[in-house]
């Protein structure tokens, strides 16, 4: 297929515009946003994409779990079509570019070709997908989940959030529940442009970043139970002290994760001591182990070492301890003709570039699954996101779009 000229751009500064405009809804308080899914703050950005989508020629399908599907004819009417987007809701403090930048860059390749009068052989679909945060509706990427058949929409629509609210009333109540089966469209293929949410990019001063993987994640809950007892008087040879066994299996889970360098991680975020009290030492230390990695085999190598580990650190300190794997996923590669069309798209338009493994989780993992899918990255300062200090400059959103742009037409086949 040819690959459109060098010459074709989006319009950097209306997309740099869009973003600002979008912004303004739901505004966060330190300069970012707080437009969490299905909230009235979601339905008014929502309301916005979709003047600008009509504005722009497309119609809107919606689906049964709100995932809003603007599209821009083909002419052919037998291609599938190619899709390309992201997601428009935000975490509680959260930043103007994360997930934004994918739908909107999106939509501004749509208006840059309509600008151009360039047709594409297959429909161009823009996409914003409900709940990838999942920071008000566990888990993540949602929507894309039930899409790829990865949840029962049954299920997802009975998640909760903190205030008991449930994820399918609330869709109903903003009003953007849609009549279409979710899962029945058939993609040509689907492009997602991302900041990285990482330091990699900037550090390395690449203006784009290839995404080859996605890491696979494994998330076990140790549970490490000692014996509570007072701090100025239990001698030290007595003491069943939970948060010290905790602490050496933290040591471990560090020494695991470096010993897989550079792509493996792993951390523990999530961390209560019991009864955490200034003198009393700790009788129960419950904490998740986050390992991450891009390979399978390193995945399993990880949990099976932490398994070990941290069974003989309690053996010989006396501790009792519980290990339950309580969410994970396997690593994701993506298609490889949809890869090449992106690094060909940053070679072709001059930019540097590497190739880049996605820390995060995304609606590109999942539609993966059920579609020939890539990813495009764009630098963020110092590596920050899910924060309201997360920044971006316009010349990387343009880079970013820039390249998505050639990919989806290239993929999208333009018709001389």
């Amino acid at each position: 297929m040819a690959a459109p000229g060098e010459n074709l751009k989006i319009d950097g500064s209306r997309l740099w515009e869009s973003l600002m405009e979008m912004a303004e809804i739901g505004p966060g308080v330190a300069g970012g946003n707080n437009r969490q899914t299905l909230t009235d703050a979601d339905a008014e950005g929502r309301a916005l994409f979709q003047s600008w989508c009509e504005a722009a020629g497309m119609t809107m399908g919606l689906d049964t779990m709100g995932n809003m599907f603007a599209r821009r004819e083909g002419t052919d009417p037998d291609a599938l079509p190619v899709y390309v987007g992201s997601h428009l809701d935000t975490q509680p403090t959260g930043g103007k570019y994360d997930g934004v930048l994918g739908v909107l860059g999106g939509l501004e390749i749509v208006r840059s070709l309509n600008d151009l009068g360039i047709k594409t052989k297959h429909p161009i679909v823009v996409t914003n997908w409900t709940n990838e945060e999942g920071t008000r509706f566990a888990p993540a990427m949602l929507s894309s989940g039930v899409f790829a058949g990865m949840h029962a929409q049954d299920w997802a629509e009975s998640r909760e959030d903190a205030k008991g609210l449930k994820f399918g009333e609330e869709l109903d109540r903003i009003g953007w529940r849609g009549d279409e089966p979710v899962g029945e469209r058939k993609m040509h293929a689907f492009f997602e442009l991302h900041i990285e949410q990482g330091p990699i990019l900037e550090v390395e001063e690449k203006d784009v970043g290839v995404v080859t993987h996605g890491q696979g994640l494994s998330w076990t809950q140790v549970t490490v139970t000692g014996k509570e007892s007072h701090t100025g008087s239990t001698p030290m040879p007595m003491r069943k002290n939970a948060g010290l066994g905790m602490a050496r299996i933290l040591e471990l889970v560090e020494e695991i994760a470096w010993s897989h360098k550079p792509d493996a991680v792993g951390a523990a975020g999530h961390i209560d001591i019991y009864p955490n009290s200034r003198n009393v030492i700790p009788g129960k230390a419950v904490f998740t182990v986050d390992f991450r990695s891009p390979d399978l085999s390193v995945i399993k190598d990880m949990e099976e070492r932490l398994d070990a580990g941290a069974k003989k650190i309690c053996d010989d300190m006396g501790l009792q301890i519980e290990l339950e794997k309580v969410g994970g996923f396997d690593p994701v590669e993506f298609d490889a003709q949809c890869v090449t069309a992106v690094r060909n798209a940053a070679e072709r338009l001059g930019y540097s570039h590497r190739d880049i493994v996605s820390g995060a989780g995304h609606d590109a993992c999942w539609i993966n699954r059920v579609a020939p899918t890539a990813m495009v990255m764009c630098p963020c300062v110092d590596g920050l996101s899910h924060n309201e200090a997360e920044e971006i400059s316009p010349e990387w959103a343009a880079a970013g779009a820039n390249v998505l742009f050639h990919a989806v037409v290239e993929t999208a086949e333009i018709v001389e």
